[in-house]
């Protein structure tokens, strides 16, 4: 267990947002309208530029309340760091202070941070209960994955979505199916049914028949032993013959479809094979798989992160950070998810809460042993 101690300070506690670094991130972990609202809590200090890709100028921070500095002040001064991802070079973090960002599922990362002093509360970590939903990135942030992930498929099809009707013929719908029913592929059956597709849903949860069909979409089941019902709203894991067994019974529904949007996954674990090459070769030339499970390995067997990978005329493609093709809002909602965190650490005096018997609170510190000496409610 790793023991990291915060540096004292006094109330209320200074909150940096930083400047995202990671290629292609364009999000910001806190914006405009939500540093008013912490800001009657803490002292915001905003990195210069943080917000311009996802649309917030400093000028917009500088209204709210917040004081624009450059990255050097920033690691130095503030005691809480907020960022959608975690930096590149933790080794340049301020020793005693603490972080909010993914990567919370990534031990290396912690382990750097625990080496240089820095408590790592990892929003992966948040559970998924009615009490700590308002603060669920994940599902925040796969809302959008899902709705991007049907638009870039449209892109990527060599057919239309909707049914046409024109006086050169008709064109009929595409079929469309999700393969898991959690909150991405709820979104992705949503937003394709929408544009006009004829849409399927699919996931190992019995359970999640009632949520697809209410969507107007019509439930896969294979009759096959294949039942999972996990933790949180996951799937749990399954046997590699239970995996087979449910690739074959898949393939002849995949088989009928133009476009697949996959987000199966299992916290912790690689995602599992739903899709291999026997299947692709099954489906017709054009057709497009978008699996958003690619980070954790994804549900194809051909899928390579962030690249799109032909075989037999199918394009699959395997995108990591969906949610910054649309950085305005889904920075708006991690905002959302962030600030609502902050209220539940930080009381109204501005003193950095860390309750060992809150289960948020010991779900976010994910077994470091935290001696804080940040400004703490009694």
């Amino acid at each position: 267990m790793n023991s990291v101690a915060i540096a004292e300070t006094t109330a209320p506690i200074m909150v940096g947002v930083v400047r995202e670094a990671a290629p292609g991130e364009r999000r910001v972990a806190l914006t405009p309208t939500d540093v008013k609202r912490v800001a009657t809590r803490t002292r915001v200090l905003v990195e210069q530029g943080a917000g311009e890709s996802a649309g917030y100028s400093d000028a917009h921070y500088v209204e709210a309340g917040a004081r624009i500095v450059d990255a050097a002040q920033i690691r130095t001064q503030a005691d809480l760091l907020l960022a959608v991802r975690p930096p590149a070079q933790p080794q340049v973090l301020r020793r005693g202070s603490a972080l909010i960002s993914l990567g919370g599922r990534d031990a290396a990362i912690t382990e750097v941070l625990a080496a240089r002093g820095v408590l790592h509360l990892g929003l992966e970590r948040i559970p998924r209960t009615t009490r700590a939903q308002s603060m669920d990135v994940l599902s925040s942030q796969a809302s959008i994955s899902g709705y991007a992930s049907v638009i870039e498929g449209a892109r990527l099809l060599d057919v239309l979505l909707p049914m046409l009707t024109t006086a050169a013929g008709i064109v009929r719908p595409a079929k469309m199916i999700a393969l898991g029913a959690g909150v991405a592929g709820l979104q992705a059956i949503a937003t394709a049914r929408r544009l006009g597709a004829v849409v399927h849903g699919f996931d190992v949860r019995e359970a999640a028949r009632e949520q697809v069909e209410s969507l107007g979409a019509r439930f896969v089941f294979p009759e096959v032993e294949v039942s999972a019902e996990g933790n949180g709203g996951y799937a749990a894991a399954q046997s590699d013959a239970q995996q087979e067994q449910l690739r074959r019974a898949l393939a002849a529904q995949i088989a009928q479809m133009q476009l697949v949007i996959s987000s199966a996954q299992i916290p912790g674990k690689r995602a599992p094979i739903l899709i291999d090459k026997q299947t692709v070769h099954g489906m017709a030339p054009g057709s497009v798989i978008v699996d958003l499970a690619a980070e954790s390995g994804g549900n194809s067997s051909l899928t390579r992160a962030d690249e799109i990978v032909e075989e037999n005329g199918v394009r699959i493609y395997g995108p990591t950070n969906l949610p910054s093709l649309m950085a305005t809002d889904a920075s708006r909602l991690f905002s959302a998810n962030v600030r609502a965190l902050l209220e539940h650490l930080v009381d109204a005096e501005g003193r950095l809460h860390l309750d060992p018997a809150d289960n948020i609170t010991s779900a976010l510190v994910g077994g470091q042993a935290a001696t804080p000496t940040f400004p703490l409610a009694a």
